[in-house]
């Protein structure tokens, strides 16, 4: 199957209007199967409860930098994920085991999206807009596949899989790998579609 590829096409210190332009990137595609996702890493205790209290339905978990595999006899049940009204609220429990990730996957298209922006904040977060279609254009040999057509908008880091911390956010638009040149030129179409263009290399 095709790999993805995935480029900037916009940036800025204001997560409203990143939200804005990710919303008219995410319009160019074929939304009749798009789902959203939402995750946010959180380092305090207080910033736990807080989203724990504002996204009810959201899950809670842990993850070790070298240790990707799910634990399933961790006592803590955040190697697997918590939800949020199963979460241990008291700080003896919860200071340890920090950072802790908190998501909402898979939901429909503008459920969650202004919350979650209102809610980030300072944390590094993200939201994904999957199940799209990038329009066909044979005259210019790009055409969409679902696997790889998604928008990503980036608070608070510029790298998908998270990067360094910034203060601004980052929008960024993923097409199918099939060579350096045709990408770029794929993900270029699609950002002047909504007045914007390709800001930095791609990302894997």
């Amino acid at each position: 199957m095709p790999s993805p590829i995935t480029y900037p096409v916009f940036r800025t210190p204001d997560p409203a209007l990143a939200l804005s332009v990710a919303r008219r990137l995410v319009a160019v595609g074929d939304r009749q199967h798009a789902e959203v996702s939402v995750d946010v890493e959180l380092r305090t205790v207080s910033e736990v409860l807080r989203i724990r209290e504002a996204l009810p339905d959201a899950w809670f978990r842990k993850e070790d930098i070298g240790d990707w595999t799910r634990d399933p006899s961790d006592p803590t049940g955040l190697h697997g994920g918590v939800h949020a009204s199963d979460l241990r609220s008291d700080p003896e429990f919860l200071s340890p085991h920090l950072p802790l990730w908190a998501s909402m996957e898979y939901r429909p298209v503008g459920s969650i999206e202004d919350e979650f922006t209102a809610l980030v904040g300072s944390n590094i977060g993200e939201i994904w807009w999957s199940g799209l279609l990038w329009p066909d254009l044979p005259e210019l040999d790009l055409h969409g596949e679902p696997n790889n057509a998604r928008v990503f908008l980036l608070f608070n880091n510029r790298h998908i899989g998270v990067g360094e911390r910034t203060d601004d956010h980052t929008v960024l638009v993923t097409v199918r790998r099939r060579g350096s040149s045709h990408d770029e030129r794929h993900a270029s179409w699609l950002a002047e579609q909504i007045g914007q263009s390709v800001i930095g290399p791609g990302q894997q």
